[in-house]
């Protein structure tokens, strides 16, 4: 629902929020009451979350629809529900466990690989990512006419965060079953499937942030976003032709992380 405020709390007829308004829609204002509510379980809507989750995968559209409407009730782009982010976490700690299971790794050596992949992999290139894509979206695809307004540094790691989602499940989660016995074998069909599951990943993540940009109104030239997919075919088919098998590297790169 859409706050309600009193006319006295509004300047002089003129619209403009008060000064005490103002400071509620503030980046720190509103950073303040999302990692508040991270401590208060019982205010997050996870059916909502899990909701955004299977969209993810069959409507991604449909999810940055429902960012539209949080605008237009709360008067920001990103996410004031960490719910998503507390899930994706729990994702992340099974999917990892799973993962050190698959590889025959220790208690401690899991416990490793669980701080790499939620530190590292998820948070430290989501900010990365993040503050990237936040710097070049408002320095070079705001309209010209448009330049009151502004991307969210909050919007651009939940963007990260759906995007990643996907990546996460299917690098993760549904490569596990095909590790042993066929990905990291010595057989094309081995790098074949284990490099295909990559570019479906990669792919998906590259999709889900230029919808999420392209969502946004005021920005221009999004497409751009789709330009990566390029050069990830032409990796995808070099991969294949020189028999690189990113599964075996990436395991192998975990173990020696661990060690």
């Amino acid at each position: 629902m859409l706050p309600t405020t009193l006319a006295s709390s509004r300047s002089q007829g003129n619209g403009a929020l008060s000064p005490r308004d103002a400071a509620r829609h503030t980046a720190g204002a509103k950073r303040y009451k999302y990692l508040r509510r991270l401590f208060h379980f019982r205010q997050m809507d996870f059916e909502f979350a899990l909701w955004q989750m299977l969209y993810l995968f069959t409507s991604p559209q449909r999810v940055y629809r429902n960012f539209h409407y949080r605008k237009q009730t709360k008067d920001q782009w990103a996410r004031d529900d960490p719910a998503f982010l507390v899930l994706l976490s729990v994702w992340l700690c099974v999917s990892t466990v799973g993962f050190g299971f698959v590889l025959d790794m220790g208690f401690f050596e899991t416990i490793k690989l669980l701080l790499w992949v939620v530190f590292i992999d998820c948070v430290g290139v989501g900010l990365l990512i993040a503050t990237l894509m936040w710097f070049i979206s408002n320095k070079y695809l705001v309209k010209q006419q448009n330049r009151d307004y502004d991307v969210e540094w909050g919007y651009a790691f939940d963007v990260h965060l759906n995007a990643f989602y996907p990546l996460l499940v299917i690098l993760h989660f549904i490569q596990l079953f095909f590790i042993n016995y066929v990905i990291i074998s010595d057989s094309v069909i081995g790098y074949f499937v284990g490099n295909t599951l990559w570019l479906i990943a990669i792919g998906y993540y590259i999709y889900v942030t230029f919808l999420g940009y392209s969502a946004l109104p005021f920005l221009k030239n999004t497409a751009i976003l789709l330009y990566p997919f390029a050069l990830l075919i032409m990796l995808y088919l070099i991969s294949l032709a020189c028999g690189w098998n990113f599964t075996k590297m990436l395991c192998s790169f975990y173990k020696y992380r661990v060690k």
